[in-house]
């Protein structure tokens, strides 16, 4: 048994959240235990859910939400977890955060950052049923062929005549149809899209291959920049995803140019980030703080039965580490698990001088643990732990938006570049930084028992991540990727 600790959301599980974002580690939980493979079976449906039940009775965080199932009505290994955690999922306990997983996949991926597809993210109108682009990762075939943020795809096929209209796969099969038009996850596979590539710009044909591409945590474009507003100076970040383990060391850089530059105000911007490595999260809280060395960053405490795993992390020297005077973190519902960890570890030592911008966050202040079963390229993403800050505070199951003592309603404008001063949420961003006025964030994500928003982790007021019904490992950890 291996066990990796993951603060993943969706997120999105939604899985995101399909995951479902939450928080994990790459080192497996002390003590063992739970997820010893069956003796006999193999890998069929039975064995599967022998090792299930092995994993959720001994470690499982909500022990009394689990149910009994009888196993012969249900058909996967995904449908029997979402049985047994249902009673979880009726109290917005485990929104889809317990999921089964490729090992193989999910590896490369905290690895290398390693996928296969166009390197795109894709959003969907939910009310006029559009598809855009918002966000294309560098060194994948999706930016070389003019995929950008706020790109519309309009039209999919496997050749030029015909192509189907994104539109009528909406009307015919619905997001569906659209994930199955833009086919499978594996490289070599090629469609021609028509898209317009900014509102009022050029439609383009165009064939795109899907390839293995390395997904880069901090993107070199708009990943960390230093943002002027008016004689101040302000660090901006932009993290994807806290799964891939080099984030640390790109997080690391980051804050090196920013102490380098003399700042003390930050933005931090996860409006698309489900969450992923719980250390990946402990490092930014490092690099956050300079002069807190030997404080408490946060708590992790297991289920009553494992209680003596419970662990204190406290803040650690980082050579790039800054004070910050003041602190903005950007978010959506589509941000969870490590992102909204990092949030609420910084709320005893900000303070009012911190604020969510955006919308509200998912709400997951809990994440998993990981425990394979080798032969079978199995991993179940298992609800085990839950997070609190130095205060106690981690019952943020509604999001942060109730817990932080500010925050500034702002949109999600994709017809401007992420790191772009004039975006929406920057730019409320630097008037809360500055001092100026918004509107708080109202309200609180609604529930996730919709499949897709249970995996995916994400309910955004308008637009939603396009999400197969059954994610790979890369859209598990990064909602929309194709």
């Amino acid at each position: 048994m291996n066990a990796a600790r993951t603060a993943l959301s969706s997120v999105l599980a939604i899985a995101l959240a399909s995951c479902g974002g939450g928080g994990s580690s790459t080192t497996p939980p002390t003590g063992g235990g739970g997820g010893t493979p069956p003796a006999t079976g193999g890998c069929s449906l039975a064995a599967q859910q022998d090792f299930a039940d092995n994993v959720l009775n001994e470690w499982y965080l909500f022990p009394d939400l689990l149910a009994s199932v009888n196993r012969s009505s249900v058909t996967t290994l995904q449908a029997y977890l979402d049985a047994r955690v249902a009673p979880a999922r009726a109290v917005s306990r485990d929104r889809g955060f317990t999921f089964a997983t490729s090992i193989a996949e999910e590896n490369a991926l905290i690895s290398s950052g390693s996928s296969a597809g166009f390197g795109i993210r894709l959003f969907y109108d939910t009310a006029a049923n559009r598809v855009f682009v918002t966000e294309a990762f560098e060194g994948a075939n999706g930016l070389a062929a003019g995929l950008d943020r706020g790109t519309e795809i309009t039209a999919i096929g496997t050749t030029a005549n015909p192509l189907q209209s994104v539109s009528s796969l909406m009307a015919s099969g619905g997001p569906q149809a659209v994930v199955n038009a833009l086919g499978p996850t594996t490289a070599g596979t090629a469609r021609v899209l028509r898209f317009i590539q900014q509102p009022g710009g050029p439609t383009i044909e165009r064939s795109v291959t899907k390839t293995d591409f390395a997904l880069d945590p901090v993107s070199d474009r708009y990943g960390a920049v230093i943002l002027n507003d008016g004689p101040k100076r302000v660090g901006y970040i932009n993290l994807r995803t806290f799964i891939v383990a080099d984030a640390s060391n790109q997080l690391r850089s980051a804050f090196g140019q920013f102490r380098a530059q003399g700042v003390s105000e930050v933005i931090i911007d996860l409006r698309y980030n489900g969450g992923g490595l719980v250390e990946v999260a402990e490092v930014m809280g490092d690099l956050l703080g300079s002069g807190r060395t030997g404080q408490v960053f946060g708590r992790t405490v297991l289920r009553a039965s494992k209680s003596a795993l419970n662990t204190t992390r406290t803040f650690r020297s980082e050579a790039n580490a800054i004070a910050p005077t003041r602190l903005a973190f950007i978010t959506t519902s589509a941000s969870a698990s490590a992102s909204e960890l990092i949030a609420n570890a910084m709320i005893p030592y900000l303070g009012t001088n911190m604020a969510l911008v955006g919308g509200n966050t998912f709400g997951k202040p809990v994440g998993q643990d990981g425990f394979d079963l080798a032969a079978c390229d199995l991993r179940i993403r298992a609800l085990t732990f839950q997070t609190v800050n130095a205060n106690g505070q981690g019952e943020y199951f509604n999001g942060l938006a109730g817990v932080v003592p500010n925050s500034c309603r702002a949109g999600d404008d994709i017809t401007r570049p992420l790191g772009d001063t004039n975006e929406a949420s920057i730019r409320t961003a630097l008037d809360f930084l500055a001092g100026r006025s918004c509107t708080p964030i109202a309200g609180s994500p609604k529930g996730a028992d919709e499949a897709q928003r249970a995996r995916s982790g994400l309910d955004l007021p308008d637009r939603l991540p396009l999400m197969s019904d059954r994610p790979r490992a890369g859209q598990f950890e990064v909602p929309g990727m194709f």
